[in-house]
């Protein structure tokens, strides 16, 4: 708790910049991709009637989704960092 990442905090008296919109990191389109394979995969296989193999991927489709957030929010943290 509390840690920051090594970022320096920002002066509440500075006004906030727009971001500006940065490609997505390569992390990120990975784990969309896996989350979009995911979704198919557990709908074809709650249509053929495998609902515990379905719920599988469901619970793949969550752990991916939230994977592809974070690696979006990192990039974006990261970006006027960098510059």
């Amino acid at each position: 708790m509390g840690d920051t990442g090594g970022r320096p905090p920002v002066s509440p008296d500075r006004p906030t910049e727009p971001k500006a919109t940065a490609p997505m990191p390569r992390l990120a389109l990975y784990s969309l991709a896996v989350c979009v394979l995911a979704v198919v995969a557990a709908v074809v296989s709650f249509v053929q009637g495998s609902w515990l193999i379905g719920v599988v991927w469901v619970l793949l489709t969550g752990l991916s989704s939230n994977m592809t957030w974070y690696y979006v929010r990192r990039g974006r943290a990261d970006k006027p960092a960098a510059s």
